[in-house]
């Protein structure tokens, strides 16, 4: 999935009939009749459009009384409209079994209630302190069909509707006080004293979360209400260590999770460390799809839409580390888990668990949910399987049952371990950006998690489609929610937060790699890159290719119109960033990358914004300071018509290339500084795109253009990159003693657009900002340092001397605003 990527399927269901209904707001919440499957933004769930407007399990509040249906009717209507509103007001009726039997059957039969508040009746006498439990099994065993009926029209997307059931089951069983009586029923044995030592049974347990699960689904605010329950969440843990009720309450779990306010504390769950260690390998991968929830900075949302403002406004405000943070550590605390991450990431399909328990889980599911989606998936995939004449890998072959009644079909086991490792995957890339940073590192090369996916990579990750792979209802192998695209994205994600400014990104390299980047360095006479001198040659890829050549060969070959190229150009941006090292970008020269990233950019014409962003920004990292990449570059961009398609794919959007300006920029700068070196005049003599930067009318439309369209109020991650530029390309006028020509320029260019002071005055608020944002003690500067090569006290430098109040300095850009058009002490509004 993408980061719109969406971690749950959600459902719709149509009203009923006969009433008039109000639209609630959506719900976080949704079914799948399979695991679902992670996103690659940390927004792990999907809206789900409820079928009815309820407020703690109420119409009334969202003033959606159904109409008289009659006479008979009346008194229905006068009993619900007590419960309603003793819920509301906490007088009167409040639950079901404050009602007489009598009166219950009485109204149940022309109600069309189906008995359930009668059975609620009958389950709350059954199931006082101290009383034997073993009634209300049967009990509850009547409620359930009522309610998963109603489940899976949502999971199904049947959305047909019956006349015989006008007040739906799962809103009567909440109106009625069924969800909170199952919760104490859930919770009586841990929280009052027993005579003797009380103990619910396995079945009766499931049976309680199947139906609290149900309930979540169809009836809107009933998942937010045990939300807003912290000891009941923290008690649905303890329920974890029985493997027999792990399924249900790690679903229910999740469910509630995805829209609890405030994110629960990984510590204050009792015994944590014992209870996932207890967790076997497919229970651990279900409960990262738990941690995903925990660990991720859900409030924050995505960099490109939330304010630079807003966020350093709130950053001022908490200084103490959130509590995905906390949880982020705690997690590192347990011993082993990080190891057991990585081997749940690599393992191949022949470790994974056995056939036998599977199917045994899949029933689970089946029996739980009534779905029969899950057991036609499974019949019509081995049906599949079992018409084509394929045989299985030398690798599965371990797996194979004698049993043909339990043999389960290889595309489901592949389907099985491509969920697992999604989850697995999406909690290590997590952590891989968090706080503990080098410490996760640190461990994940210990246990060699880089080589066990690049063992994975053919097979597993970036294996080809065959026709009986298994997809999630109602989507295709193409749907971003489907496992295997889901599987490569967070596999992609993985690379990028592991490469990023990092020197064990060599591991991504076999022996033979490593050994070419250092013959690399001898021939072009520089020193070897250090973290490749220091890289443990017993952590990196083994086999003939590493991983990022792998990514390579597959990059190469992705259709125009995939989706994969954003996250792939992404993935390999990160190896090279940092200190710009020749070793590294020739090696990826030499296999073909710049020729694949022109061809997409000019001969396809890409038009996608998202990849052409990122394909710029992979071609700025890559031809930075380096005279071989410009050679190529007018090798392959060869005729006057290119390079202005080349032009206008740059000029289309600034904010998406700045970066290679910047680039072309700096490189520019250092080669003129070079011109004694005969084949450094040769390059800037001949390279179509170095001569167009040469003229000072390009720079200062770029320069313009990059101050115009940023905006204090509305700088994002995404778009600050075009304030750096803009300060890249007056450092080094500055360097020349330039800097007082390209301001009186920018001020001639402002009144040309009968703008004066616009520009310069919004330039004045964005470096007072930076000056905010980047001088913070806990912002990191070296990304500015090694994307520029220029030291960050130079930058500072520039900067103060631009924002000098003297109103007589040449350098200064209050000198060129005249006093009717200042405007440069307005406050930043924190919006």
């Amino acid at each position: 999935m993408s980061q719109s990527h969406s971690h749950r399927l959600a459902a719709q269901a149509a009203p009923p009939p006969d009433y008039s209904i109000q639209q609630a707001a959506p719900a976080a919440s949704g079914v799948a009749y399979v695991r679902p499957l992670s996103a690659l933004s940390h927004i792990r769930s999907a809206p789900r459009t409820s079928r009815y407007s309820l407020v703690d399990g109420s119409m009334a509040a969202a003033g959606t009384l159904p109409p008289r249906l009659g006479s008979g009717h009346r008194r229905v209507e006068n009993i619900l409209s007590q419960v309603r509103r003793g819920q509301l007001t906490g007088r009167g009726l409040i639950r079901g079994s404050q009602i007489t039997e009598e009166l219950l059957k009485e109204r149940d039969k022309q109600a069309k209630w189906n008995s359930i508040p009668l059975l609620l009746h009958k389950l709350y006498e059954g199931s006082h302190p101290n009383s034997d439990f073993s009634p209300c099994q049967g009990i509850l065993k009547e409620i359930s069909p009522l309610l998963s009926m109603e489940a899976m029209a949502i999971v199904t997307d049947d959305k047909k509707s019956s006349p015989e059931f006008p007040f739906p089951n799962t809103y009567i069983f909440d109106l009625f006080g069924g969800v909170d009586l199952l919760v104490e029923i859930l919770m009586r044995p841990s929280l009052f004293p027993q005579k003797k030592k009380q103990k619910i049974s396995d079945e009766l347990i499931k049976d309680c979360l199947s139906i609290l699960y149900n309930t979540c689904i169809c009836t809107e605010g009933v998942t937010k209400r045990l939300a807003e329950r912290n000891d009941f969440v923290l008690f649905l843990f303890t329920l974890m260590t029985n493997k027999k009720t792990f399924l249900q309450t790690a679903t229910l779990i999740e469910d509630i999770l995805g829209v609890k306010k405030e994110m629960i504390q990984l510590e204050d769950i009792p015994n944590l460390g014992s209870l996932v260690s207890s967790f076997d390998q497919q229970q651990l991968a279900n409960f990262c799809r738990i941690l995903s929830v925990t660990i991720s900075e859900l409030d924050t949302g995505n960099d490109d839409k939330y304010t630079l403002l807003a966020k350093d406004a709130q950053q001022r405000k908490t200084q103490n580390p959130s509590r995905a943070e906390v949880n982020q550590a705690t997690l590192l605390n347990i011993p082993g888990f990080i190891e057991r991450l990585c081997k749940l990431a690599t393992r191949k399909v022949s470790e994974s668990t056995g056939t036998t328990t599977f199917l045994q889980e899949l029933e689970e599911w089946y029996t739980w949910l009534d779905n029969a989606l899950v057991l036609d998936a499974l019949m019509r995939v081995a049906h599949e399987e079992t018409e084509q004449s394929g045989t299985e890998s030398s690798d599965e072959s371990g797996l194979a049952n004698p049993s043909s009644r339990t043999q389960l079909p290889q595309s489901m086991k592949i389907m099985h371990e491509i969920m697992y490792k999604v989850e697995v995957l999406y909690v290590l890339c997590v952590l891989l950006m968090g706080r503990q940073r080098n410490q996760v590192h640190k461990m994940i090369a210990e246990f060699k998690l880089i080589p066990g996916l690049n063992n994975l990579f053919d097979k597993l990750i970036w294996r080809k489609h065959s026709a009986s792979t298994l997809v999630l209802h109602g989507h295709n192998q193409n749907c971003d929610c489907s496992p295997d695209i889901s599987l490569k994205i967070q596999f992609l994600r993985l690379l990028q937060s592991f490469s990023d400014h990092h020197e064990n990104k060599y591991l991504l390299l076999n022996s033979q790699e490593l050994n070419e980047l250092s013959a690399i360095s001898l021939k072009a006479n520089i020193p070897e890159v250090e973290a490749v001198l220091n890289t443990d040659r017993s952590l990196v890829c083994d086999g003939k290719k590493g991983l990022l050549t792998r990514l390579l060969q597959v990059m190469k070959k992705e259709p125009a119109e995939s989706s994969f190229r954003f996250w792939q150009a992404r993935a390999v941006e990160s190896f090279l960033r940092g200190v710009t090292s020749y070793a590294d970008q020739m090696f990826l020269l030499n296999r073909g990358l710049l020729e694949h990233i022109l061809y997409c950019i000019v001969d396809s014409e890409c038009k996608s914004r998202d990849v052409l962003q990122s394909y710029f920004d992979l071609l700025g990292e890559l031809m930075k300071f380096n005279m071989d990449a410009f050679k190529r570059f007018n090798k392959y961009i060869n005729t006057d018509e290119k390079f202005q398609i080349f032009l206008n794919q740059i000029n289309s959007s600034l904010v998406d290339s700045n970066m290679l300006v910047r680039c072309i920029a700096l490189s520019l700068d250092r080669f003129e500084s070079q011109l004694d070196d005969v084949k450094v005049a040769e390059i800037l003599s001949e390279c179509r795109l170095l001569s167009y930067m040469t003229q000072g009318s390009i720079r200062m439309s770029f320069l313009f253009r990059l101050v115009n369209i940023i905006h204090v109020q509305t700088l994002t991650q995404e778009n600050v990159s075009c304030l750096n530029t803009s300060l890249v390309v007056l450092m080094l006028a500055r360097r020349k003693g330039r800097l007082p020509c390209y301001l009186q320029t920018i001020r001639d260019m402002e009144c040309m657009e009968k703008y004066p002071g616009f520009i310069l005055n919004n330039f004045h608020s964005l470096l007072r900002f930076w000056q905010q944002h980047y001088l913070n003690k806990d912002k990191d500067s070296t990304c500015l340092e090694n994307s520029s090569c220029i030291n960050f006290s130079y930058w500072k430098e520039t900067v103060s001397v631009l924002l000098n109040p003297d109103r007589t300095s040449p350098c200064a850009i209050v000198s060129y605003i005249d006093e009717a058009y200042m405007d440069v002490d307005k406050e930043f509004l924190e919006d």
